[in-house]
């Protein structure tokens, strides 16, 4: 029984040296950029020996690919609850969370788009995951847009994807005091008079 106790407790160390890399990193990259931060600098404000990051991420960008995984499912579960909602109210729901997100102190944009900016192989792994997270978001709209009774929800799920990237980039760059009826309007252009009507 102590073996086992003692074994959970090493996966718990483990999986808190492993948490605390990506946390530091996660903080890192978003606000300096991937590529102006160095391992080094990530080891030592996580805390953690150099073999210790070496045995959960062999590479940088593995790291980097678990940044952008790990993104994908906070950015996954902040809209889970979301598709409980009427579907045209889900949409709106999905963007106003950009609004949310660009009135946070320290917001630099998209993460994705940060990244996807430093990548830019489309083969690359990092990318692969960027477009993992991306097909994924555009399905999330696009069965939205079939319960809302759209009549072309794959154009109008890739209408919504570039428009949000726009809004993405101007809520970091403009940073519009009406961002959030801006993004509203967007939206209901977007997606016209409701199909019951």
């Amino acid at each position: 029984m102590a073996g086992n106790a003692a074994d959970i407790t090493d996966i718990g160390r483990e999986s808190s040296a492993r948490n605390r890399v990506l946390d530091t990193a996660t903080k890192l990259f978003y606000a300096e950029g991937v590529h102006a931060v160095g391992i080094d600098r990530i080891i030592a404000e996580a805390g953690v020996a150099k073999a210790t990051f070496y045995k959960y991420f062999p590479a940088k960008d593995e790291l980097v690919r678990a940044y952008v995984q790990n993104q994908s499912r906070l950015g996954r579960a902040a809209i889970d609850g979301i598709g409980k909602r009427p579907a045209r109210d889900a949409i709106l729901a999905v963007f106003d969370l950009v609004a949310d997100a660009a009135a946070q102190p320290g917001y630099r944009g998209c993460p994705f788009l940060n990244a996807a900016a430093e990548y830019p192989d489309p083969g690359h792994p990092v990318r692969q995951a960027i477009g993992e997270h991306r097909r994924w978001k555009h399905e999330f709209l696009r069965g939205l847009l079939v319960a809302d009774g759209n009549p072309d929800p794959e154009t109008i799920a890739d209408i919504l994807t570039v428009a949000g990237d726009g809004l993405l980039i101007a809520s970091h760059l403009d940073k519009p005091a009406n961002l959030r009826h801006l993004i509203r309007e967007t939206v209901l252009q977007i997606l016209g008079p409701p199909a019951d009507k």
